[in-house]
C-alpha cells in the first residue's frame, strides 16, 4: 500500500497556512449557479484519521446525480499533513483527498464535502479550498454550524433558515433534509450558488439526514483506514 507523503513546500505552521488561505481565497468564483441539480455526477468526499499512527484515509465516491447509484469509488491513505488547528483543518487532509480524486477515471462533477465552504471564520473551508485547487464546483454540507448563528428552520423537509456571521452576513443555510430531524448546514464552496447547493443537498438526502454522498464516503474511508492498519477490507 502506498502512503501519500506530505508534499514539498506544504505549509508547516499556522502563519504559512493562513497566508495560503488568503491567497487561494482570492481565486474563489461565487457568481456561477453550478451544475443543474439532479444531473451529471456528484462526488462525496470524507476522511478518517488514526492520529496515533499519523495517518488519514480519504474516500471519493462518485454517484449518478439522478439515480444516486455509485459510479466509481477510490481511496488513498496518507500522512496527516498539518497539526490540529481550528479553522485550518483542510491542511491536515487535502493532499490525501486530492490523491483519491486523482485516482478517479470518470468526471467527478460536483464535489460534496463533509464540512464547510464559505461558512468558515475566514470564508474558506475545505469545500472552497478543494474547489479552487481542482477547479470543480463544490459545496459543503456540515453536521453542525461551527461558530455561526441561525434560527431553527420550519419542521418540514426543505425548510431552511440563514446561517449568519456576526448576525448579518449569510454564509450558508440550516436546511431540513428530513421532516422533524435536525438540519444540516449547507454552504457554497466554489462555482455554485447557495440555492443550487441546497437543491443538490435535498436531492442527495431522500431518506436520511446526511446526503448519500457523505454516507458512502464515510463508510468507505473507514474501511480504507481499517485495511491500512491491517484490519482487513
Amino acid at each position: 500500500m502506498t502512503i501519500i507523503d506530505i508534499p514539498a513546500g506544504w505549509p508547516a505552521d499556522e502563519t504559512a497556512a493562513r497566508a495560503l488561505q488568503r491567497e487561494l481565497r482570492g481565486r474563489l468564483v461565487l457568481d456561477e449557479p453550478g451544475p443543474e441539480p439532479g444531473t451529471g455526477h456528484v462526488t462525496g468526499l470524507d476522511v478518517a484519521y488514526d492520529d496515533e499512527r499519523d495517518l488519514v484515509a480519504a474516500a471519493a465516491v462518485v454517484l449518478d446525480a439522478r439515480t444516486l447509484d455509485v459510479v466509481e469509488e477510490t481511496t488513498a491513505v496518507g500522512r496527516v499533513s498539518f497539526p490540529y488547528v481550528p479553522g485550518l483543518l483542510a491542511f491536515r487532509e487535502i493532499p490525501t483527498v486530492l490523491a483519491a480524486l486523482d485516482s478517479l477515471t470518470v468526471d467527478p462533477g460536483l464535489l460534496v464535502c463533509d464540512g464547510y465552504g464559505l461558512a468558515h471564520p475566514r470564508r474558506f473551508g475545505l469545500a472552497s479550498h478543494l474547489g479552487v485547487l481542482t477547479g470543480l464546483p463544490s459545496i459543503g454540507v456540515a453536521k453542525n454550524p461551527f461558530t455561526f448563528t441561525y434560527d431553527q428552520p420550519g419542521p418540514d423537509r426543505g425548510d431552511f433558515s440563514p446561517l449568519l456571521a456576526d448576525g448579518a452576513e449569510e454564509v450558508g443555510r440550516a436546511l431540513r433534509t428530513q421532516s422533524g430531524v435536525k438540519p444540516v448546514f449547507v454552504s457554497v464552496g466554489h462555482r455554485v450558488s447557495l440555492a443550487h447547493a441546497c437543491a443538490h443537498t435535498l436531492l442527495l438526502a431522500p431518506r436520511y439526514r446526511i446526503p448519500e454522498t457523505t454516507r458512502h464516503a464515510d463508510a468507505l474511508c473507514r474501511r480504507a483506514l481499517k485495511a491500512a492498519l491491517g484490519g482487513g477490507p
